[in-house]
């Protein structure tokens, strides 16, 4: 059974090897113009002057400035009376809006115990 493995996958890599063929290079193509660098210029010019014959209608030109069709105040103050009401799509009862006021522990009382948790013993 490992033996016929082992001639199948010899074939394959034989076939493979047989029929791979690398790319060849021939070198940087050169250009042979038709039209002289004066009529090339003069055509690019004259192209560059057309406008985009590519464009559509809808697209064509300078896009016009865009208007608010509300107020930014109100926006802002929509966006605030959505925020204290909290997490609307959250599952639990605790999903609000994190409170960004410090809480009741002291700080020196934090650090304490935070110092005196670095230098206990590691279990």
């Amino acid at each position: 059974m490992k033996t016929s493995k082992i001639i199948a996958a010899a074939a394959l890599s034989l076939l493979a090897a047989v029929s791979a063929q690398a790319e060849t290079y021939d070198g940087v193509l050169t250009v042979n113009p038709v039209a002289s660098r004066a009529d090339v210029d003069a055509h690019a010019r004259a192209t560059a002057r057309a406008g985009n014959i590519y464009a559509d209608a809808a697209y064509a030109g300078v896009a016009p400035a865009l208007t608010a069709s509300t107020d930014r105040a109100l926006v802002r103050s929509q966006a605030v009376q959505i925020a204290r009401l909290g997490n609307l799509y959250g599952e639990q009862a605790s999903a609000g809006v994190l409170s960004v006021r410090g809480g009741y522990v002291d700080r020196t009382t934090a650090r304490a115990k935070a110092r005196a948790a670095s230098r206990a013993p590691v279990l």
